[in-house]
């Protein structure tokens, strides 16, 4: 049983990693001369890279939900941590981790909506790219925190 649970607690580490490495690394949509992510974007000029925000350059509804969907991603998933950590010593044996599975839930959710609004919204028919690494993070992070979700609302606490 410990072994399990520390699987599903590295498990639960490695989602909150990926999904803090999609929201703040640059790197959503990238080319040979720009790194663009969800707060802005990084334009090479004469080898120096340049910060400029993404003001004009997306629809503000979708990019301002991209930006949220993420950040409560990573708050839910975080908060999900410690829920799990309480539940451990407060519930009683025999009892299923529903609580820490409903906060996975919903971070999976929102990094599924950021993910999938990025994709459909995004880069539609735009000069050429390719989706970067913080994008296929934040994919990666949807497969795990699902995973994730389920093995807690599978997982019950071990009666002695």
């Amino acid at each position: 049983m410990l072994i399990l649970l520390a699987a599903i607690f590295i498990l639960h580490i490695t989602c909150i990693c990926l999904l803090l490495a999609a929201t703040i690394h640059n790197a959503w949509w990238v080319t040979e001369t720009m790194s663009t992510d969800i707060w802005g974007r990084w334009i090479l000029i004469g080898g120096n890279w340049s910060y400029t925000e993404n003001l004009g350059h997306y629809p503000q509804e979708y990019l301002q939900v991209v930006q949220a969907s993420s950040v409560l991603a990573c708050l839910f998933c975080i908060l999900g941590l410690f829920v799990f950590v309480a539940q451990l010593y407060t519930i009683p044996k025999g009892k299923r981790f529903v609580f820490t599975g409903v906060f996975q839930l919903l971070a999976w959710l929102c990094i599924m909506i950021a993910a999938s609004i990025y994709t459909n919204i995004f880069h539609k028919d735009k000069d050429p790219g390719w989706y970067g690494a913080s994008f296929i993070l934040a994919w990666i992070s949807v497969c795990l925190t699902f995973i994730s979700c389920i093995s807690y609302f599978i997982l019950r606490k071990k009666k002695a």
